[in-house]
């Protein structure tokens, strides 16, 4: 079961101007039916089936979102929309101090649930990566009609998402935190990658699989506060293999500027996969910051200020940006 985290204070209200009925919608986490002729040819959002498993899941998880969990919104008035996208298997209780710090610079901030996530290990092993690269868009539309620019920001699994997002949407900017390259090399996870891959049928059988226990958090009580299953969805892995696989043929397309921040000590997801999407990627504007006294979730470690302050300074710069 997943642990339990540290009560959080209550979001402000959601504003009419912002589009309440839409936003309502997104913080549910109930597919959105935006605009047709927004999206692209290649939207996983528009491509969804209206009767698939992203929609009847939800419909069946909306009131088990757990306590602290749940998706978050700040409305701000500088022009500038950032969309959060937390990891696998975690929830956006990793990302919500960061979105209030961005909310403090006065920028609007939505803090995505990802489908699956924040309610019990079992629901992700019904869904497909397609659904949360649809959710991301759905989150990006959002924001879209909100604000005069949307940046995407992502931690881990996020940071693909938020990379992909920016390969197909005019997305002003990224930063990409603690994000793999390819499936990370912990040897439960290569395991089930290459036992499932050629017999995907067993993952009927072998539904779930214990993280290891040991971690690289710096901070212990962060690491007891970190709302996260603790355990793997064994059918859920090849499509975080599928995702970055995608991610692999669409860096070299991803044109917005870049901000990568990795920790020096990630034993999660190594260095080198942020070196490895630093050389790939085609943004000519692009950064790779290296995060000391940190693990592998560098928004809530002791250097999460830092991190704060450089996403914050990041945004600033793509604020100043001509339109």
């Amino acid at each position: 079961m997943p642990r339990t985290s540290s009560s959080s204070s209550l979001d402000p209200p959601i504003s009419r101007s912002c589009g309440s009925r839409m936003a309502a919608t997104i913080l549910r986490g109930t597919p959105v039916a935006s605009r047709p002729s927004r999206r692209p040819r290649n939207s996983y959002a528009a491509s969804r089936p209206e009767n698939g498993s992203h929609h009847d899941l939800v419909s069946r998880t909306m009131s088990q979102i757990l306590s602290g969990g749940e998706p978050f919104l700040y409305r701000g008035e500088s022009g500038v929309g950032v969309l959060l996208v937390h990891g696998w298997t975690s929830s956006p209780q990793e990302m919500r101090d960061l979105g209030k710090h961005l909310a403090g610079q006065g920028h609007t901030v939505l803090g995505l649930r990802l489908p699956g996530h924040g309610t019990r290990p079992a629901d992700l092993n019904r869904l497909l990566w397609r659904d949360w690269l649809a959710a991301v868009e759905d989150g990006y539309h959002f924001l879209e009609n909100a604000s005069d620019k949307v940046v995407a920001m992502g931690l881990s699994l996020g940071g693909a998402l938020a990379l992909l997002l920016a390969a197909s949407l005019p997305v002003a900017g990224v930063v990409a935190m603690a994000t793999p390259y390819e499936l990370p090399t912990q040897p439960r996870l290569r395991w089930l990658r290459h036992l499932l891959f050629p017999m995907r049928p067993l993952g009927n059988l072998l539904r779930f699989m214990p993280k290891p226990t040991v971690n690289d958090y710096k901070d212990p009580q962060a690491y007891e506060d970190h709302l996260s299953y603790d355990v793997f969805p064994v059918q859920s892995v090849p499509e975080v293999g599928g995702l970055l696989e995608l991610l692999r043929q669409q860096l070299p397309g991803m044109r917005a500027p870049l901000l990568l921040l990795h920790a020096v000590e990630d034993r999660g997801v190594s260095p080198d996969h942020a070196r490895s999407i630093y050389a790939r990627v085609g943004s000519t504007e692009k950064e790779l910051v290296w995060i000391e006294d940190s693990g592998h979730v560098i928004t809530v470690e002791p250097s999460r200020r830092r991190v704060y302050d450089l996403a914050a300074e990041f945004v600033d710069r793509e604020l100043e940006r001509a339109p």
